[in-house]
C-alpha cells in the first residue's frame, strides 16, 4: 500500500509537472511556428514588389510560400495549440484537487479523503489520455470535408 505522502509526491506531483512541462513545450512550439508563418507570409508581398525580373527574389518568394504551407500543415497535424490548452487544463485540475485535499476542503473534508483523491486524480489522468487518443485518431479538417 502506498502512503498519502508517497502518492502525492510520486504520482500527483509527477503528473502535475509532466502536464505543466508538456503544456509549456506545446505552447512554445505553437507560438514559434505561428510567428515564423506570419513573418514568412508577410515577407512574400513585400518581396513581390521588388521581384521584377529578379530570379533570386522569385525563388525566395517561392521558398517562403512553401515554408508557409509546411508550417500551416504541421500546425494542423501536430495539434500543438489543442494539446497546450488541454495539458494546461489538466495540470490546473490536478493542482486544484491537490490543494483541496491538502486543505481538507470539500469534497475532502470527510470520510476517506485519500481514496477519493486517488479516484479523482486517476479519473482526470485517464480522461485526458482518452481525449489525447481521440484527437490523434480524428482526421484532419481538410480530409473530413471531402
Amino acid at each position: 500500500m502506498i502512503s498519502q505522502e508517497d502518492y502525492i509526491e510520486l504520482r500527483l506531483n509527477d503528473q502535475i509537472n509532466w502536464y505543466d512541462h508538456k503544456s509549456r513545450r506545446n505552447q512554445c512550439w505553437f507560438k514559434c511556428l505561428r510567428l515564423a508563418e506570419i513573418i514568412a507570409a508577410a515577407t512574400i508581398p513585400f518581396l513581390s514588389g521588388f521581384a521584377g525580373n529578379s530570379f533570386p527574389i522569385k525563388i525566395a518568394i517561392g521558398v517562403l510560400g512553401v515554408f508557409v504551407a509546411v508550417i500551416a500543415s504541421l500546425l494542423g497535424l501536430l495539434h500543438l495549440q489543442e494539446h497546450w490548452i488541454r495539458y494546461r487544463a489538466t495540470a490546473e485540475s490536478l493542482k486544484r484537487e491537490k490543494f483541496l485535499f491538502l486543505t481538507q476542503t470539500e469534497p475532502y473534508d470527510k470520510g476517506d479523503a485519500f481514496h477519493l483523491l486517488v479516484q479523482r486524480v486517476e479519473a482526470l489522468v485517464s480522461m485526458e489520455g482518452t481525449q489525447w487518443v481521440q484527437s490523434m485518431m480524428k482526421p484532419p479538417k481538410a480530409e473530413s470535408l471531402a
